[in-house]
């Protein structure tokens, strides 16, 4: 039984796999979601089954003007945010027609503008409310460094240089980050193993939203498919 119980919840990468559960389990929950991604026919039924509840935001995040009308949006609706969830595993509005080789790289850089556009227009939703938060899950796709990995990690080259970058100035305006990602990427200190798992979208939403209260700064997820929580675009 999920126990995360944040009332206004942003999450990015809704269309389909672990963004798509998230969504599910948190109104099933009695949250009220923002989801960002492109609009899919489930997205639709769950407005319909909850349109007090379900606000549906169809722009690509790696644009900043977009993502500051998202922001803009979700205040207008409900004036401030409980909790943002950046699912960046993979990326919604790459072009279906990207080559092969260039889909990885689309995914590193989108979702590294995409984060800090988001990072930026979710803080002033998010300081002075009751014990907000930020969730940042990434997958082994969105983890790889971008261009050269022999050289530095950067806040212009990783996604978790970027998030760890982020964290002092995030706890200074009392807001909690938690970084969702695979074992060897991950800073926190893990006392025990942690092997790979056949996780679905729908058990690793729900591990992932048991463990949230207790806010760790770090969490681990090695998935064996990783497709079956980011599907890649076809």
């Amino acid at each position: 039984m999920n126990n995360f119980i944040a009332n206004r919840v942003w999450i990015t990468g809704t269309s389909n796999g672990l963004g798509l559960a998230l969504v599910e389990q948190l109104l099933e929950q009695g949250s009220r979601v923002a989801a960002s991604g492109r609009t899919c026919e489930l997205l639709q039924d769950l407005s319909l089954q909850y349109p007090e509840s379900l606000l549906l935001l169809d722009g690509n995040l790696s644009e900043p003007d977009e993502a500051q009308e998202a922001a803009r949006q979700i205040s207008d609706h409900w004036g401030a945010l409980d909790c943002m969830i950046i699912n960046a595993g993979t990326c919604d509005y790459l072009a279906i027609d990207t080559p092969a080789p260039a889909i990885f790289e689309g995914i590193v850089s989108s979702n590294l503008s995409a984060t800090r556009h988001c990072l930026e227009s979710a803080r002033p939703l998010l300081q002075g409310n009751n014990s907000p938060q930020v969730v940042s899950i990434l997958s082994r796709y969105s983890a790889l460094q971008l261009h050269d990995p022999s050289q530095p990690a950067t806040v212009d080259n990783s996604l978790v240089q970027l998030l760890n970058s982020q964290r002092a100035a995030l706890a200074a305006q009392a807001i909690d980050l938690t970084i969702i990602a695979p074992l060897d990427l991950n800073f926190a200190q893990v006392t025990e193993p942690v092997a790979p798992e056949q996780w679905t979208a729908h058990t690793a939403a729900e591990v992932i939203l048991n463990r949230l209260p207790d806010r760790p700064a770090n969490l681990v997820l090695e998935a064996l498919h990783l497709n079956d929580l980011w599907p890649l675009p076809r």
